[in-house]
């Protein structure tokens, strides 16, 4: 499958954001073209399984909303489930007189909707069982599905069917095929290498990536409840679909018992019982798996497809103490290797990799003399019956996945923002940080962030978007060499924090990966000189994130007694809300889709992972400010576009005079004359992708002066955003600040442009920016960042008037320190007090793919 090495010219067109030749291009993504299938009902559709939804609900034509009587009635009972509504806030609605009867319900209470869902609404998902184990006398509870069901349930949902990867695929970045490309699961080697193993027992088999995930979390503030959830979701959904909780493709499949065995008073005895325990309960979760995955069972797609499949353990994802649960390891030690703690800064590793097999062969000495000798000299704590033992076609260690939230961001680079505290003092890196100037994603510490107590991953993640520019230029006692070690360590990390979190990776980018860790290998030495220490796809992040949905938001609806049977059913009758809510979307659309057709249209549909994604200008239908006086316009103090009205002269002189030259029009500028004395102004210019991502912003660019209240006090700082320009005035893509978005009232847009049809004159919205040099042929040596200063002419800054469609995407800039910080600088006015900027490539994952 062939795949474009970068965005092609309709995409750079369009505000792709790769450079012509200015800018180094990323390694690019996948073609859209290349799944085409996806965006299609497959060909071979039987029935979709709404049609069966439909049989059980008895929905008659007339009615798509049974068994609730109308739209309204609907409608009510889907907001009370769906927006964490009380029970007696919804009862305390529906006693108000004449509600129930005006809006023609058929519940009167919370009860009588629960009975409704409970009892008429189909169950699409198997419901939670009560289990107990036992444990020294004392018993504790397990709530768990049926996985078999779990799986057959997310395999067979409609919404699923146009998503589901049913056959491992090679994709390539080359016509040559070369250059391997690797996004989702079935474009791995994992996928390949069980499909010939099974093909070569058992022909025609359909695998079941299995993804299991579990980690333990507070589901109150106080008195430290927890959740042990465990979930479940599988690799032929695409990893886009998997991590969005409102896609619906993970599933609860357990809640483990959470207990301390506080009971057993010798520590030793009570680590290993609480591992055993879970290793018990996750047997009886997974043993159906044992057969399945061997002989295979028949399951049916939601187009109505059966097929031989083969659900098998591929991945399992946990923060580092899930990883040593469950593969055994001992803590301080890798999880997947056999490198031990007093060796894991070695590199590069030389230590051999786990074997499940190996492991097998050791445990099944359980029960002998010397049991627990062999485990220890195999580097594995003494297990009775790991979950994992006979599963087919899984080794445990292969499955085990790094994890960007907690090893990358909650522990390489928090030790990293530690060092660099110590090596560059608090101080200063606190005094660089609020003056950063802002931008879209870019988040402004105002007090620093060396004081910052419980860094979360999403703080860290946002320092990581401006670290190396606080870096650059830091004076060292230990002199400028110092300096430039620091810079090419933290940059060298960077590089390989950025990289592993690639949707997509090629056999090149993997290269890099290796690069950019042995690069930091080759300079952390430096933090070990100064004296301070030595050194997207199953993310935990996504585990994190289900746990507001699935633990958090069900205890909160509970009342807090007993709570596990009412989280249980909380979530058994949202999961059939959802999925009602799906069917009556899909009945709605009948008429425009037809009636055979397979799913309800939400209007995104999937695209394979490219970071070089095109984005689409959305501007608002009315401007922020109707009427902005020109002289506010042209103040330094408000938007300061110094030059606007010579600008706007020349803008239109040039639209309306193409063939004259610049002397040409530079002597009729003095003639030319404003025919109003205030513009529509917009503050904000968006940056959408409807096709792939609906109405979310992904980039966006802000031009607005200071907001003040009565009192003089500032409720809104000024700020004026830097972007990537494409226009007829500079040749490939050129930095840009801009200063004002504007749009020429159509009196004047009749003066200016009256001899040039509707249909020819410039577009409506237009921009006033002021330009920076040009980036040059290199970036700088350690940073590898480019730098560039303001383009200067005669009296100010260099300015120019174009359409917004020229603006390609927002950019962040690092003022260049050259020393100690400039205490006069601001947030607000660091980029009219600085000359000179680096170009910030970690801005986010995008400009980091497309610049960088």
């Amino acid at each position: 499958m062939d795949v474009e090495p970068g965005a092609d010219e309709e995409e750079l067109q369009e505000g792709g954001p790769n450079s012509d030749s200015d800018l180094r291009s990323g390694p690019g993504g996948v073609q859209a073209e290349a799944h085409n299938h996806l965006h299609q009902a497959p060909p071979d559709i039987r029935v979709s399984s709404y049609c069966d939804y439909q049989r059980k609900v008895d929905g008659s034509t007339d009615n798509p909303y049974a068994p609730f009587a109308s739209e309204v009635d609907w409608e009510l009972a889907q907001w009370a489930k769906l927006r964490n509504i009380s029970a007696s806030a919804l009862n305390d609605l529906l006693t108000i007189k004449g509600v129930v009867d005006k809006l023609g319900l058929s519940f009167k209470n919370s009860g009588e909707l629960n009975r409704v869902i409970d009892e008429q609404l189909p169950s699409h998902r198997p419901a939670f069982v009560h289990h107990e184990a036992t444990v020294m006398g004392e018993k504790f509870d397990m709530y768990a599905r049926d996985i078999m069901k779990c799986i057959v349930a997310l395999y067979g949902d409609a919404e699923h069917a146009r998503y589901l990867c049913i056959v491992p695929e090679r994709h390539y970045a080359d016509a040559d095929e070369t250059i391997r490309l690797y996004h989702d699961l079935h474009t791995g080697r994992w996928w390949w290498d069980t499909q010939k193993l099974l093909e070569a027992k058992q022909p025609g088999a359909t695998i079941v990536p299995i993804i299991l995930s579990s980690d333990k979390t507070q589901i109150t503030l106080f008195r430290n409840k927890t959740a042990y959830p465990v979930y479940l979701t599988i690799g032929n959904l695409p990893k886009s679909i998997r991590r969005k909780p409102s896609r619906q493709g993970q599933i609860l499949l357990a809640y483990l018992p959470t207990t301390r065995l506080e009971h057993i008073t010798n520590k030793a005895a009570r680590r290993r019982v609480l591992g055993n325990l879970f290793h018990a309960c996750m047997r009886m979760l997974v043993q159906p798996l044992e057969d399945a995955g061997l002989n295979g069972v028949d399951m049916m797609s939601g187009d109505g497809v059966w097929r031989r499949c083969h659900p098998i353990l591929a991945v399992y994802i946990g923060d580092y103490p899930e990883q040593c649960l469950v593969g055994g390891a001992y803590t301080g030690d890798c999880p997947v290797c056999h490198c031990r703690h007093e060796d894991l800064d070695e590199f590069p590793c030389t230590a051999s990799h786990r074997n499940a097999e190996d492991a097998r062969d050791v445990l099944d000495c359980l029960g002998s003399d010397d049991f627990a000798k062999k485990c220890r000299d195999a580097n594995i704590k003494p297990l009775q019956h790991p979950f994992w033992e006979y599963l087919p076609y899984t080794d445990i260690y292969e499955s085990i996945t790094p994890d960007v939230l907690h090893q990358l961001y909650q522990g390489v680079f928090k030790h990293l923002l530690s060092w660099l505290k110590d090596a560059c003092g608090a101080a200063e890196i606190d005094a660089r940080v609020c003056r950063l100037p802002p931008g879209h994603g870019v988040r402004i510490f105002w007090k620093g962030v060396t004081k910052l107590s419980r860094i979360s991953g999403a703080e860290h993640k946002q320092i990581s978007r401006f670290l190396l520019g606080i870096v650059v230029d830091m004076p060292l006692a230990e002199g400028r060499a110092a300096t430039a070690r620091l810079v090419r360590a933290t940059r060298s990390l960077l590089d390989f924090l950025y990289l592993a979190q690639y949707p997509t990776h090629t056999t090149n980018t993997l290269t890099a990966l290796d690069d950019a860790l042995a690069s930091f290998h080759a300079e952390r030495d430096i933090f070990i000189e100064l004296g301070f220490g030595t050194t997207d796809n199953y993310n935990t992040e996504t585990t994190e994130r289900l746990h507001i949905d699935f633990a958090k938001d069900a205890y909160r609806a509970t009342n807090h007694r007993d709570e596990y049977p009412q989280m249980t059913k909380w979530l058994e009758r949202r999961e059939k809300v959802l999925h009602h809510a799906n069917y009556v979307l899909w009945r709605s659309q009948q008429a425009k889709i037809g009636p055979n057709a397979l799913f309800a249209h939400h209007g995104i549909r999937w695209e394979p992972p490219d970071l070089s994604c095109p984005l689409h200008i959305k501007m608002t239908l009315h401007p922020t400010r109707k009427a902005v006086p020109l002289a506010e316009i042209t103040s330094r103090s408000h938007y300061g576009a110094t030059f606007f009205v010579a600008a706007l002269a020349r803008y239109v002189t040039e639209y309306v005079n193409p063939t004259l030259t610049s002397n040409q029009v530079e002597q009729l500028l003095p003639s030319f004359r404003l025919p109003f004395e205030a513009l529509p102004v917009y503050h904000r210019v968006k940056f959408w992708n409807e096709a792939v991502y609906g109405k979310e912003t992904l980039d966006s660019i802000q031009a607005h002066p200071r907001s003040v209240n009565k009192a003089g006090d500032i409720v809104v700082p000024a700020r004026f955003d830097t972007a990537l320009v494409r226009s007829i005035f500079v040749t490939g893509l050129r930095a840009a600040q801009v200063r004002v978005v504007f749009t020429l009232p159509q009196k004047a847009a009749d003066h200016f442009f009256r001899d040039i049809p509707q249909d020819q004159r410039p577009p409506r919205h237009l921009a006033y920016v002021e330009w920076l040099t040009k980036f040059p042929a290199r970036p700088e040596r350690d940073s590898r960042l480019y730098k560039l200063k303001w383009a200067m002419t005669e009296g100010g800054r260099l300015a120019s008037v174009l359409p917004v469609a020229a603006l390609q995407r927002s950019i962040h800039l690092f003022p260049k320190w050259n020393g100690a910080v400039d205490l006069t600088w601001t947030s607000e006015n660091v980029l009219d007090k600085c000359d000179t900027f680096l170009l910030n490539v970690y801005k986010d994952p995008r400009t980091q793919f497309n610049v960088y």
